[in-house]
């Protein structure tokens, strides 16, 4: 058996073709001398019928007949050298965009841009956060309720604060044998007082959540009710139709029994 040849070209194998097929060989004998010859991948058994019927037309060129349609002119080195200024411009533009900018196709514009140019999306398209008035004024309320509330703390701390070695170091009392303190007359115990509005404004901000968490339960239960007698009236109402779509078929059976009858 001989060797296949291992280089070869489209245009010898269809010479081949119309040489054998001239002789009067078979299509199937052709595919087998073929495949011995070339190899197996060299032309299938359909493209040796199909060259076959060509030749037995009148067909006597070996190359391919040129294509109709359209050249392909829009992924040209002009179109891939804007497209490449647009996205340096502004690498979140999206391809439709650039397609209606430039009047080319999107699917051009895609080729393009992964293709030819080699572009990928590393990172997901992102938006500023916008805030309206309103969420400015309410964090700026929550900001100065929050300094106030850590002010009031600190000041509830300063004054709570008693330094217990220095009251008896400074203790003046006029009697040697009063270590405590105690009934001097020259001892300021104005330091000693606690200072409780720290904790009333601390009570009041709990009284004030607890407040709006009841407020708010109490809505959401309420919503929650109106949605389900909703609910219930529209079921309600759905059987009450189907009961008179009932009784109203009822009603014309019975009359066409009627009729029927009467005509009898």
């Amino acid at each position: 058996m001989a060797t296949p040849i291992k280089e070869w070209s489209n245009l010898e194998v269809r010479a081949v073709v119309r040489f054998l097929f001239s002789k009067g060989t078979k299509p199937s004998e052709i595919h087998k001398q073929i495949a011995e010859t070339y190899g197996e991948g060299a032309m299938s058994r359909s493209r040796v019928y199909q060259w076959c019927t060509w030749f037995g037309e009148g067909r006597t060129s070996l190359g391919d007949e040129p294509k109709s349609g359209r050249p392909k002119t829009s992924t040209n080195e002009e179109n891939t050298t804007r497209v490449d200024e647009l996205i340096r411009c502004d690498r979140r533009m999206k391809i439709r965009k650039i397609a209606l900018k430039l009047e080319i196709p999107k699917s051009t514009v895609y080729e393009i841009v992964h293709d030819t140019l080699g572009y990928r999306k590393v990172s997901a398209r992102w938006a500023p956060k916008m805030l309206t008035e309103d969420h400015k004024l309410q964090r700026v309320e929550i900001s100065q309720r929050l300094l106030q509330r850590c002010q009031q703390d600190n000041g509830a701390e300063d004054t709570t604060h008693i330094d217990v070695d220095n009251d008896f170091d400074n203790d003046n009392d006029d009697d040697p044998d009063d270590d405590d303190g105690y009934g001097d007359e020259n001892v300021d115990y104005s330091d000693d007082v606690v200072d409780d509005d720290g904790d009333e404004d601390l009570d009041n901000d709990n009284v004030d959540r607890k407040v709006m968490i009841i407020t708010t339960a109490a809505t959401t239960t309420t919503t929650t009710a109106i949605i389900m007698i909703l609910m219930t009236m529209i079921i309600l109402m759905m059987i009450l139709i189907k009961l008179i779509m009932i009784a109203t078929t009822t009603t014309m059976i019975i009359m066409r029994i009627i009729l029927t009858t009467l005509s009898w």
